[in-house]
């Protein structure tokens, strides 16, 4: 028999976490911490002359914790491309300049960065 890939959920049980896996029938278990799941997950299926390839660790959690996190992973995927733009403008801004006949040090006050960190912008050493 071939490695099946899981989905293990797991809910929050007494200072627990409670998991179940559908794709095993039987596979039930509980672990202290989120990243003991796989490994406990693992040993479990073995022990139920299972091969596991991909564990996939889907917490259950109420609506509003739920959308707490997601909100959380869309203020960081903004925050990304946030510094994303501001890199690549801060570079551009930086190469206009030098090509203006900047200094480095100038154009290190004007952006509030380092000279060395201007240099390697402008890819000038």
């Amino acid at each position: 028999m071939g490695k099946i890939d899981v989905n293990a959920s797991v809910t929050r049980s007494d200072g627990w976490w409670a998991i179940s896996v559908a794709e095993i029938p039987g596979l039930f278990t509980q672990v202290r911490r989120l990243d003991q799941v796989e490994g406990l997950v693992r040993d479990a299926a073995s022990l139920l002359g299972q091969e596991v390839g991909e564990v996939h660790v889907l917490p259950v959690l109420d609506s509003d914790s739920r959308a707490m996190l997601e909100e959380l992973e869309r203020a960081r995927a903004e925050a990304e491309a946030a510094q994303r733009a501001s890199s690549e403008l801060t570079r551009d801004v930086a190469r206009r300049f030098r090509s203006e006949g900047l200094t480095l040090r100038d154009i290190a006050a004007l952006v509030g960065l380092s000279q060395q960190r201007v240099s390697v912008l402008c890819g000038k050493s």
